[in-house]
This record gives structure tokens, sequence and C-alpha cells, in this order.
């Protein structure tokens, strides 16, 4: 029976064109920043699609939106399926959306079918997954498992001070379901790679054994500012072109960790800038990324000792906070074998990935048994306007997602479900 249930591919792709007209982009992109109007009208329209496939939908504490479909256990923790809805500020169509949009036509086929499952399936789109207007990322899912206050993330400002409390008031999605302390069984999550290796080795399905480990730096370079025509070369103490220094000793300090190490300087800010002033305070941030935790140690230690060494070269000072860290995650071994399963069941070509990028999984995975499908998108490109995936890749990732979910929640029967 599992073998031959699919998904309407169509109707899935529907889904997913109808969502990325709320927020689009004039380059066919999509911008949707976490409970803005876009991003609760984007969760209107998904919250309507789950009443209709006959699901509860109920809002919790921080914002995330769940829509539970009712297993015969009435008892039993749920199989929770989801990822997110809000995007870059010129995000694309597929980050995100595609999971919530996947768990979504999955229940669609169950319905479809008349299969009733024991334990109850719940489709989660967590909040603030990118960090994009509220740091850091996947708050909703840091608040759901613990691993963050509610009160702490309540209490945090976007770029205009607004905090994360009021805009889910103004948004309409401040829920009253208590965010932590529930039951689940286990989480799924299928996301496009964002990454070029499964399209560069023209794999279809990416089975996640887990998350690379991630840590965010902020580093200040204090230096002096004076004035850009009367103060001679020797005499500065420039905190830009120290940066600027500390950022190409950062490029030569990660190619000893090829190819797994990863560095991001991703923003730069010069306090009180002025055309005609040299920097007297400069201040960036550092992404640190490796599969291995002891890597991303190694990292941050000779960082600091590099930048430590361009500081007294220069006559500035430099300081470097630790701003978040997420270590190295593995998957359920369980739960990825079902991925695997459904992925020889169906004939598709797959290999295992450690994903490169951050995702709510990562944060689910410390708290039950979680696994995740990758999908390649087109040229590795995401995080972008053009981000695109294929419509039979999106099908394929779906298709995956069904038996593995099934597998879990386990059938009840096979006909007058609903």
């Amino acid at each position: 029976m599992e073998k031959q249930l699919k998904i309407d591919s169509a109707r899935l792709w529907q889904s997913l064109m109808d969502m990325a007209r709320i927020g689009a982009t004039d380059k066919g992109g999509v911008r949707r920043l976490a409970l803005t109007e876009d991003d609760a009208r984007g969760r209107d329209l998904f919250a309507q699609w789950c009443r209709d496939a006959g699901m509860t939908v109920s809002v919790d504490e921080i914002g995330n939106l769940f829509a539970r479909r009712a297993g015969t256990q009435t008892d039993a923790a749920p199989v929770l399926i989801g990822s997110h809805l809000d995007t870059q500020p010129e995000g694309g169509r597929f980050d995100g959306v595609y999971g919530v949009l996947a768990a979504l036509e999955l229940v669609r086929a169950l319905n479809d079918a008349n299969i009733a499952t024991e334990k109850p399936i719940e489709i989660v789109s967590w909040t603030n997954e990118e960090g994009a207007r509220f740091t850091p990322a996947m708050l909703g899912s840091a608040v759901f498992t613990g691993v963050t206050s509610l009160d702490d993330a309540l209490a945090k400002q976007d770029a205009q001070g607004i905090t994360l409390a009021d805009a889910l008031t103004q948004s309409g999605y401040r829920g009253t379901r208590a965010v932590q302390g529930h039951k689940i069984d286990s989480y799924f999550e299928a996301h496009i790679e964002q990454g070029p290796v499964l399209e560069a080795n023209g794999t279809t399905i990416g089975v996640v054994t887990g998350g690379q480990a991630i840590r965010w730096l902020d580093v200040t370079v204090t230096g002096v500012a004076a004035h850009a025509g009367t103060t001679p070369m020797p005499y500065r103490k420039d905190a830009c072109f120290a940066a600027a220094r500390m950022a190409m000793e950062l490029e030569q300090l990660v190619a000893r960790y090829a190819p797994r190490g990863l560095v991001t300087i991703g923003q730069i800010g010069i306090a009180n800038a002025s055309r005609n002033t040299i920097a007297g305070k400069v201040t960036f941030t550092v992404d640190l990324r490796h599969h291995d935790d002891s890597e991303v140690d190694a990292m941050e230690h000779d960082l600091r000792a590099a930048f430590a060494n361009v500081a007294m070269t220069r006559g500035v000072a430099v300081s470097v906070d630790t701003y978040w860290r997420s270590p190295a995650t593995p998957f359920d071994a369980a739960c990825v074998e079902l991925v695997a399963q459904a992925v020889d069941t169906l004939g598709y070509s797959n290999e295992r990935i450690v994903s490169g990028a951050g995702h709510d999984a990562i944060h689910l995975a410390r708290y039950c048994p979680t696994a995740m499908v990758f999908i390649p998108c087109v040229d590795g490109l995401s995080h972008n306007e053009a981000e695109d995936a294929l419509p039979e890749d999106v099908t394929r990732g779906a298709n995956v997602l069904l038996p593995a979910v099934l597998a879990r929640a386990g059938v009840a029967a096979t006909a007058n479900a609903h």
C-alpha cells in the first residue's frame, strides 16, 4: 500500500505557487519577514488550507502554528512535520515553505486515500526560523525545545526596536497554547538543500544524517577616529584597514580546514561613519561552520590569535564575543533509516549528506527522534530571489516524506477514515 501511495504533484506545486504570491518580489522571489503583515497573510492562508483538510489549528505563545490530524490512539504523542513560512529579505519560493506545504500535501494524500493513522500527525510552521528580522535564527523551535526561554525570546528586538512580543500581537499570532512541555514522537522536515552538492552529483534525494556545528562571533575593532586629510598614514590607527586585514587572515585560515571548514563575514559596520573621517570603530560578524565541534573550536582559537596579532601590529584593539553556538547534531538513526528505506522503495538516487545550513530540525533533534529529506535546488542557490527547484524534485521529496512519516505514525485503517 505504502509503495503505491503518492502525493498529488500538481496540487503541491500549485500550493507553492499560491503561497509565493504573498510577499512576491519583482525579481521572482519572496519577502515575508517573520511576523510582518505578509507573514501573517501567509500563515492565514496555510491555516485555512489545514482547516479545509480537516485539521485542528492552534498557535502557541511564541507564535508557532500547529495543525493536527487526529490519530486513533488519542493519547499518543504526535508525529510532527514542518518547517517555516518566513523568508529572507530577498528570499526564494522554496526555502522553508516547501517543508510546510509538503507536509500539508502528505495529509491531503492520506485524506484522499482514506487512511487513518494510529498516532496523530501535526504540521508545524515555526516562528522566525530565518533570523532575518529577529536574531538569533530558529527562535520558535528554540523556545519549543527549551533551548531559549520564552521571556528572552519575546524580548528580542528588530532593527526598528519592535519586540518580538509586540510583533506577535500586531500580527495576530500571539497564541495561548503552552510552548513547552509537549511530548513528540518524532519530527520530519523536508527542505531544499540550499547548496550545490545534490545537483552536482546528479542525486535526487539527500538523506540527511545531521547538522554541522555553527558558531556566530561578534568582532569589534577599535582604533582612533581622525581627519582623513591631515593625518599621515604612518600615524593612523585605522580600524577599517585593520578589519580588512583580519578578513584576509580569516580567508587564509579557513584553507587549513578545507574542505569542510566554512567562514563567512556577513555584516560590517563603521560607527559614526563619515566620508572624510578615518574609521575609529568597526564591527563585523563571523560565521564559522564545520561538521566537527572540535574543528570549530580550533578555527575559533586560530581566529582569535590571528586577530590579536593584526591588532597589535596596527595599534588597534580587538574584542571577539561569542553570540550564538549550535553544536554538530546527529539525527536519529531509526528515523534516518525510514527516509532511506522510502528512497530505496521508490528507486530514487540518493546520498547521505550533512546539512550545512541551520534548520529547526537541529533543535528538534535534541528533543525527539528527528530526520530530514533534502531535494536539489537549481544551481545550489538559496537566500536569493532566483532560488528555484524543479517540480519533479519537489514531488519526489514529498513522496519520500510520505512513507517515512506513515511508517512512524502507523496505519490504523485504509477505509472510511474521513
